[in-house]
Formats: C-alpha cells, sequence, structure tokens
C-alpha cells in the first residue's frame, strides 16, 4: 500500500459524508435551529438572569449573546459527532460499514477518516452560525475568526472521538437515543457552555467541579478564548488529550477481536 492508496481512500470516505450531508438538507437546518434558539430566544432570559457582569478575560461588560456563542459552537458539534456515531451505527446495521471495516488498510486510518469527514462537517456547519450571528451584530474582534478555526477543528475531533467511541458499544439502532440522552445533554447542561464557571460555583460546588472537569467545558474554553484571539493552554492540552484517550478506546472497540466487531460477528 502506497501514499496514494491511502489519499484516495480517505478522499473516498470525506467525499462520501459531505455529499450525504449536502443532500440531507434537513440535518443541515435542524443543526442550526437548535442553536439559534438559544442565542435569540432563551440568551433573552439567561442574560437577564445573570446580568451583564461578565468577569475576564472577557470584556467587562457585554451582552450574554456574545458570551454564549461559544457555547452554541460547541453545540453544535456535540450533536455533530452524536448525528456521526449515530450514521456508523446505521452503517452497521446496514452493512456498509463491514464493507470498510474488510478495507485492507489499517482500521485506526478509516476510523480517523471517518472522524475527519465529520468534524469538516461540523466546521463547516459552525461557519454558517457565526456567520449568521455576525449578521446580527453578535460579534468577536476579527482576528478571533482566525485563532478560532485551529481550536473548532481540535473540538471538532475530541467530540468526534466521543462519538466514535460511544457507536463502538451501541449494539442496535434502537439503542442509540436512550445513550444519546445520557451524554448530550449532562456534558451540555454541566458546561460552561452557557453560564461561567464562576458563576457556577456560587451556586454549587459539585456542578463546579462536573463542568470543570467536564472535556465538553474544556472544548468550549478552547473555542471562546479563541474567538478573542488568545490561547487557553489548559483548555487545548485537556482538549488535546481527551481526543487521544476517546479515539484510542474508539480504535480498541471496533478491533474484531476486542470490540463490538466480536459482538456483533461482523468484520
Amino acid at each position: 500500500m502506497n501514499l496514494m492508496h491511502y489519499w484516495r481512500a480517505m478522499s473516498g470516505i470525506v467525499g462520501r459524508e459531505l455529499w450525504r450531508f449536502i443532500t440531507q438538507r434537513e440535518r443541515f437546518i435542524s443543526a442550526l435551529v437548535r442553536p439559534l434558539v438559544w442565542l435569540f430566544v432563551f440568551a433573552a432570559g439567561f442574560r437577564a438572569a445573570l446580568g451583564l457582569a461578565i468577569s475576564p478575560p472577557y470584556e467587562t461588560y457585554i451582552l450574554y449573546e456574545v458570551y454564549i456563542t461559544p457555547g452554541l459552537c460547541g453545540m453544535i458539534q456535540l450533536f455533530n459527532g452524536m448525528q456521526s456515531s449515530l450514521s456508523m451505527v446505521y452503517d452497521r446495521e446496514m452493512g456498509s460499514m463491514r464493507l470498510l471495516m474488510v478495507c485492507p488498510l489499517p482500521r485506526w486510518f478509516l476510523l480517523l477518516s471517518k472522524l475527519l469527514a465529520g468534524t469538516g462537517v461540523s466546521v463547516l456547519q459552525v461557519t454558517v452560525f457565526l456567520a449568521i450571528a455576525l449578521a446580527y451584530d453578535i460579534q468577536a474582534p476579527w482576528q478571533g475568526y482566525l485563532w478560532v478555526l485551529p481550536a473548532l477543528i481540535l473540538s471538532g475531533l475530541m467530540l468526534g472521538a466521543l462519538g466514535l467511541l460511544l457507536s463502538s458499544f451501541i449494539k442496535q439502532l434502537e439503542n442509540f437515543a436512550g445513550v444519546m440522552n445520557f451524554v448530550i445533554f449532562p456534558m451540555f447542561f454541566m458546561s460552561t457552555a452557557l453560564y461561567p464557571l464562576w458563576k457556577l460555583k456560587e451556586s454549587s460546588i459539585l456542578l463546579h467541579h462536573l463542568a470543570q472537569y467536564n472535556p465538553f467545558s474544556q472544548a468550549v474554553e478552547l473555542i471562546r478564548f479563541a474567538l478573542y484571539g488568545q490561547f487557553n493552554q489548559q483548555a487545548f492540552i485537556y482538549t488535546l488529550l481527551a481526543f487521544i484517550v476517546f479515539m484510542t478506546i474508539a480504535i480498541i472497540g471496533y478491533n474484531p477481536s476486542k470490540g463490538m466487531m466480536t459482538r456483533k460477528g461482523a468484520a
């Protein structure tokens, strides 16, 4: 196998996922409706409840909509990661996963290609969301839009790897919704996506600790600082390590001798 084989396999997998995304307009619209509702409807009530003061490193007085925008970017990537894992479970039941996994290329490379495809879709969705927010004068410093791209890629990889991990242990499509409810909503609401960490500490010490060590919180903080042209080293390291751990376990889960392939009896 040479580099051309790897390139053809990756371009084929990524191209297939992008084509599925383009042809599934409902998926694209639904991915944007959810964060836009939070941005324009719920933010008004939350802003009134929290007040306008936001602690450093953010501006002293900013609208709550500006604060939660990075959290909603993370929401898009979180739901996209779970959507990608749903497609993996579906492909496995339909048999197309078997055709992919019997490819002579390394299994980790095939999974990484699927992950890169899902991450590309999530970054595209976030870009459209930020454009809509910008049209409504919800904006970050201009350099932040350049800094945020690598942050979105890393956070998308981490959340997508989490989706891959879950898909390796979900046996049937019918079990997907139940598992997702125990992952998406706790990760989202026990994070800094909607509330500053210091505000959570005022409410509950336990909730503060859960949010502080939540990988989704670190991904959101990485995006948030990047949008302000800053680099959050702690969030970067935490998100990178979480990606490595999730991806490693996902690869083990898709190992035919150890993971779900044995339980399903498929290659």
